[in-house]
């Protein structure tokens, strides 16, 4: 691979453009590649830094890119304007295998029927699962799970018949709704919804863990989404929602579009790139980094603002495994990094050790985080 060919990757990359195989090559090459040298001037090492910003292997925070990202041995940049840049002609090697270890989440959920019929979505094969008042229920060829209803077919009152989705710890799921609607559900979550979507007149469904939302446009039926403490009410957009139970606060996301939030603590309409955080004493609203935010979602970890257990909170439910802090073990403090959700456990963590802060040791399920 030549040059141009390089960095015409690393712009695809950058963009969320590339392939799962392309993917796997540039985070290997990030993490363990080998260098050689070219000029290049100020302004390009800047267009350059800005390509790789927000998907890098984890480095400590405050780290200026375009200056030194050593722990990972990514990218050096040497006096004024020395760009460093891999030999992929002679792959640094390196092995991901340790003594104890845990593989990463798998897709599969497990989709509870009004009747009380609970069908595990991993093991069912593609086609048709199940069939309720003229909706058909199927697992597509992608291993997602669709409702399938003709407009015309389409209930005009409540069925009664209510449907969950839920993920266990280590899985996740898309469900495209009747409306046309697509969620995603992170590890450890739940959706609940009526069959046909509808209940006195809206589309409403209540959530538990985590969701991306793209709702259908549908000026008629306003989409609801009830979580413990809040109920967010859209008309067609893209949001996300975290509202697991072992959380400090409710947060709900927007990407795109606006929603109205209510709480006990009053009510907000979001603008794009606001993140309302809910809690038993109050609301909080500010602008976030949306891409860390629906990370999980393109099978990615993103560390930037949360904190170090937020962040341990997310692998401990992709990776179903317990997180013991031993007395040394160091309190809350920032990491940044970019990874692959594909990686074994232990990858993601010896790039957190990197950052010389903090160290782990696992034993079957259970992760020893220690100083």
């Amino acid at each position: 691979m030549d040059q141009s060919e390089f960095e015409a990757l690393l712009a695809r990359f950058a963009e969320g453009k590339v392939s799962e195989q392309e993917r796997r090559q540039v985070d290997s090459w990030l993490t363990f590649g080998r260098f050689t040298g070219r000029e290049y001037t100020e302004m390009e090492l800047e267009g350059k830094a800005g390509l790789l910003a927000k998907r890098l292997p984890f480095a400590g925070k405050g780290i200026r890119l375009w200056k030194v990202i050593a722990s990972a041995a990514a990218i050096l940049v040497v006096g004024l304007g020395m760009w460093m840049y891999w030999d992929f002609g002679k792959p640094a090697q390196f092995s991901e295998s340790y003594a104890n270890d845990v593989s990463p989440g798998t897709t599969g959920a497990t989709l509870t029927l009004a009747d009380g019929r609970k069908i595990n979505l991993a093991n069912a094969s593609s086609g048709e699962v199940a069939k309720q008042a003229g909706i058909m229920i199927r697992k597509t060829a992608d291993g997602s799970l669709s409702y399938e209803i003709k407009p015309s077919d389409m209930p005009s009152e409540d069925l009664g018949a209510v449907n969950t989705l839920s993920t266990g710890k280590g899985e996740t799921y898309r469900v495209k709704l009747p409306d046309g609607s697509i969620v995603h559900l992170n590890a450890a979550s739940s959706l609940t919804y009526p069959a046909n979507l509808l209940s006195g007149g809206k589309r409403s469904v209540s959530l538990q863990g985590e969701g991306y939302f793209d709702v259908a446009k549908d000026k008629v039926h306003p989409f609801i989404v009830k979580t413990a403490g809040q109920t967010v009410e859209v008309l067609g957009t893209h949001f996300n929602i975290n509202a697991y139970g072992d959380e400090p606060v409710t947060k709900t996301t927007l990407l795109e579009g606006s929603v109205r939030l209510s709480s006990a603590s009053g009510g907000r309409i979001l603008r794009p790139n606001e993140q309302a955080a809910v809690s038993a004493s109050g609301m909080d609203v500010k602008v976030v980094d949306t891409e860390e935010v629906s990370a999980w979602k393109n099978s990615e970890f993103l560390f930037k603002e949360d904190d170090f257990k937020a962040n341990m909170r997310k692998i401990a439910r992709w990776y179903d495994v317990q997180v013991i802090y031993e007395k040394d073990a160091p309190q809350n403090f920032n990491i940044e990094g970019f990874s692959s959700r594909a990686r074994n456990l232990s990858f993601i963590l010896k790039m957190m050790e990197k950052t010389g802060k903090v160290h782990f040791r696992i034993e079957g399920k259970k992760v020893y985080v220690s100083k």
